[in-house]
């Protein structure tokens, strides 16, 4: 299953996940910081999305209420409510 997320207050745009049940086969950030946002991916690939969205949830980037891992756990927990 594909599900793309327009991210929320973050300097990346949108979350392009991929998952094949609850697992994740790959997610895909467009904007926000590079390198950051490639380590995010490469961790999270083979994870179950619930246990992502357990760890990164609430995580805050600079006072904004979210950050790119925080908005990875909401457009998981949204692909999963729209499987």
């Amino acid at each position: 299953m594909k599900y793309t997320y327009n991210t929320r207050r973050t300097c990346s745009r949108s979350i392009e996940i991929e998952l094949d049940g609850e697992i994740i086969k790959s997610v895909r950030f467009n904007g926000g910081c590079h390198g950051n946002t490639q380590g995010i991916a490469a961790i999270v690939k083979g994870m179950n999305a619930h246990d992502v969205i357990e760890r990164f949830s609430g995580i805050d980037c600079q006072g904004r209420g979210t950050s790119c891992p925080d908005q990875l756990a909401v457009a998981l927990q949204k692909a999963l409510e729209n499987k």
